[in-house]
């Protein structure tokens, strides 16, 4: 079986899952996307349903998300860029939140899509005579550097390069998003910098996230936001009232 994951209509990306056997404990309906390229999976998780829970672990040389949908609960190891396990998970490890949960969760699940649109589309800005080809590679790149596989210098090309510069970029925004410390804004203050930074930078929703927080007192908060590579500064209230936005320098 094979899925597609298209972001924001620039690219159309097709992986087909492989033979390696799903484990005992994995969920019927997610069998198939063992060994799954990690960052297209994603948009099929949230087409089946599943939503990123905000927590993840390093375990060894991979990374463990958890995905939940309704009263299921999923854990996701990845290694080098793939899914290398999908275990049923106690409800206790997704949190006690719902689909009405927090804004900000929304916006981390999708991030990985729109942000690899968003990257591509300033990329090309650069690019103009760049072709499909090149588009897909740039696409290899960011996602290998966004879900931590090695460079692949057997098969570079100039696209897998600078899309790999900038998935490297991409994770590096989202570790600092996730630290404990910046989730101690408010998630309305959060999520309304999210958008408002997506805006001052023109990029499409979900492409900003919050890197750095100070709080200034009084229930008002100083985000630093990263679009990418791009920063801004967002002065906002706890209940999502922005104050302004402007560069950072």
């Amino acid at each position: 079986m094979s899925f597609r994951s298209v972001t924001c209509g620039v690219i159309a990306v097709m992986l087909s899952t492989s033979t390696v056997p799903a484990l005992a404990q994995t969920p019927p309906s997610l069998q198939d996307m063992v060994d799954a390229r990690a960052g297209q999976a994603e948009g099929e998780l949230g087409r089946r349903g599943y939503e990123a829970v905000d927590r993840s672990e390093v375990v060894g040389d991979g990374r463990l998300t958890y995905w939940r949908r309704g009263d299921e609960c999923v854990a996701i190891m990845t290694r080098n860029g793939r899914y290398a396990s999908i275990n049923q998970a106690g409800r206790s490890e997704c949190g006690s939140g719902g689909s009405s949960g927090s804004g900000t969760a929304a916006v981390v699940a999708g991030v990985a899509l729109v942000g690899l649109a968003a990257a591509l589309a300033v990329h090309n800005n650069r690019h103009r005579d760049a072709g499909g080809d090149h588009d897909s590679e740039y696409a290899r790149g960011y996602q290998a550097a966004l879900y931590g596989a090695d460079y692949d210098d057997r098969h570079e090309t100039e696209g897998y390069h600078e899309g790999y510069l900038a998935g490297e970029s991409e994770a590096s925004n989202r570790r600092h998003s996730n630290s404990r410390w910046v989730r101690g804004a408010p998630d309305a203050a959060r999520d309304a910098c999210s958008r408002r930074a997506d805006e001052f930078q023109n990029r499409p929703y979900g492409s900003s996230a919050p890197i750095s927080l100070r709080d200034l007192g009084r229930g008002e908060y100083e985000l630093t936001m990263a679009t990418g590579s791009y920063r801004s500064v967002c002065t906002v209230s706890a209940d999502g009232q922005v104050r302004a936005i402007n560069p950072y320098y």
